[in-house]
C-alpha cells in the first residue's frame, strides 16, 4: 500500500479545500467547523512527530497551540510528518496502540487513514467530495475493524452497546466476520460461522459508513438492522 503517497495527496487536498472557508460546518462532526478539523489534524500530526522522535507517548500533552495560525500550522505539520515517517522507515520500534505492531510502519497506515477521513470531512463541508482510492478504502475497512474496534478495549464492559452477536462485512471481494459481546470484539477474515446481520457495498461506501461519514443509504443491510446499528455504535466508541 502506498501510504505516504496517499498521505501527501490527501493532506494537500484537505488544505486546498480548507482554504475556501474555515468557518464552514462539517456535516458529520456536529459542532465542528473546517477550522476545527484543520487544527485537529495538525495536532494529530504534531503528536505523532513526538511519538516517532521519542518512541513513546509525549508527556505532558498537549502544549499550548492556541496562538498558531490554523493553515500555516497545518501546512508545517503535514510536511513534517511525511519527512518524519520517511526518516523512520517502516520498522523502527515505537509506541502504538496496536498490540500486534509496535513499529513506525503502523503510523504510515494510521496517518494515511486519519488524513483520508478528515479530507472527506472538509470536502463534505464544502460540497466538494472526491473519490477515495478503492484499495485504500479496503485497507481502511480492515484497519477500522482491527485494531480500532477489535483491540483490547472492552474488558471492563464499558460500552453503551453490549451486543452479543456476529456481523459480516463484504466489500471489494473481501469479507470480515466480527463477533462482539459486552467485554470483547473478535475480528476474523473471511466467512466464519452464522451471523445475525451482513453489511455490504462498494469499498469506499462501507469505509465511510464505518467511520460515520455516510449513512445506511449507501450500504446494503441483510438481517437484523439493530445489530448493525449497535455494531456501528461500538466503532464510534472505539474511535473516540
Amino acid at each position: 500500500m502506498r501510504y505516504l503517497e496517499h498521505l501527501r495527496a490527501d493532506s494537500a487536498r484537505l488544505g486546498e479545500v480548507a482554504r475556501t472557508g474555515l468557518g464552514a460546518a462539517v456535516p458529520n462532526c456536529p459542532g465542528w467547523t473546517v477550522d476545527d478539523v484543520v487544527r485537529h489534524v495538525a495536532q494529530v500530526y504534531a503528536h505523532k512527530l513526538e511519538v516517532l522522535k521519542h518512541g513513546a507517548l509525549p508527556d505532558p500533552w498537549p502544549p499550548d497551540f492556541s496562538g498558531l495560525d490554523s493553515l500555516q500550522w497545518y501546512d508545517e505539520m503535514r510536511q513534517a510528518i511525511v519527512v518524519a515517517l520517511e526518516s523512520a522507515g517502516t520498522s523502527t520500534p515505537t509506541w502504538t496502540f496496536n498490540p500486534r505492531d509496535s513499529t513506525s510502519g503502523f503510523w504510515y497506515r494510521r496517518m494515511a487513514h486519519e488524513t483520508a477521513i478528515h479530507r472527506i470531512d472538509v470536502e463534505q463541508a464544502h460540497d466538494a467530495v472526491t473519490p477515495i482510492d478503492p484499495s485504500l478504502a479496503l485497507d481502511g475497512i480492515d484497519e477500522v475493524l482491527y485494531p480500532t474496534l477489535g483491540g483490547p478495549w472492552w474488558e471492563e464492559g464499558d460500552t453503551e452497546y453490549p451486543i452479543d452477536a456476529a456481523i459480516r462485512l463484504r466489500a471489494g471481494g473481501r469479507s470480515w466476520t466480527v463477533h462482539a459481546d459486552a467485554t470483547s470484539v473478535d475480528v476474523q477474515h473471511g466467512d466464519k460461522g452464522v451471523v445475525a446481520a451482513e453489511v455490504g457495498g462498494e469499498p469506499e461506501q462501507v469505509y465511510l459508513w464505518l467511520w460515520g461519514r455516510a449513512g445506511e443509504d449507501v450500504i446494503e443491510i441483510l438481517g437484523d438492522p439493530n445489530v448493525v446499528r449497535a455494531f456501528r455504535g461500538r466503532i464510534s466508541e472505539a474511535s473516540q
